[in-house]
């Protein structure tokens, strides 16, 4: 089960070509496996609860990927004049205190589910400097309170920001294109096919 936002259902930004979740459907086809989109372009960590209450009860995995637009949401910070860094940092503390929180209830209502699952950082943007620069910093608060939740819970992750190192990888400044779509598809695979997922264990994978 894809979980999250446009990471995963980036079938808009891709004309032509195959999203991420008929990249996964076709990969696992062979073995007998399947996938089922849920993410939503556009979703935020709240509307997950949404998502989840389509979960057919086949499912086996669980792979979220959220965040992206909660961190858009405040990226005119990127932009604002401070008058000094502690201003700066108590904006960026409050920022992370928030997200913190609402991706720990999101996770925790995922793993009520009882399946298996992974969770995936925001990977670093494509834009150009030295907005890319101020971007990336600023996204850091936001897989550090996902690394926090995760590795509280005991839950794998997809360090997506390992994974999209080329600007072939993205469709635009902040959507997957096929190539980063496939990369992410393998990336999985490797993730539901060797992790542990009995002991309770946060690994992350590349």
């Amino acid at each position: 089960m894809l979980v999250g936002d446009s990471i995963f259902d980036n079938g808009a930004y891709v004309p032509g070509k195959p999203c991420v979740g008929d990249q996964l459907a076709s990969a696992l086809a062979g073995g007998g496996g399947k996938a089922t989109l849920l993410a939503s372009d556009g979703a935020v960590v709240a509307g997950v609860a949404v998502q989840l209450g389509r979960l057919p009860p086949d499912a086996t995995h669980l792979v979220v990927s959220v965040g992206g637009n909660d961190a858009l949401h405040h990226a005119g910070i990127l932009d604002r004049k401070i008058e000094n860094s502690a201003q700066l940092f108590g904006e960026l503390a409050a920022i992370h205190a928030e997200f913190r929180s609402a991706y720990a209830r999101m996770l925790d209502a995922v793993l009520a589910h009882g399946k298996p699952t992974a969770v995936c950082t925001i990977y670093d943007s494509n834009f150009e400097s030295p907005k890319k620069e101020l971007a990336d910093v600023a996204l850091s608060v936001f897989d550090d309170a996902i690394l926090r939740c995760a590795s509280e819970r005991g839950v794998a992750v997809i360090d997506l920001r390992r994974i999209f190192r080329d600007r072939k990888d993205y469709a635009n400044s902040i959507e997957p294109s096929d190539i980063g779509g496939e990369k992410m598809v393998q990336a999985i695979l490797g993730v539901v096919r060797s992790h542990d997922f009995t002991g309770r264990q946060t690994v992350l994978y590349p």
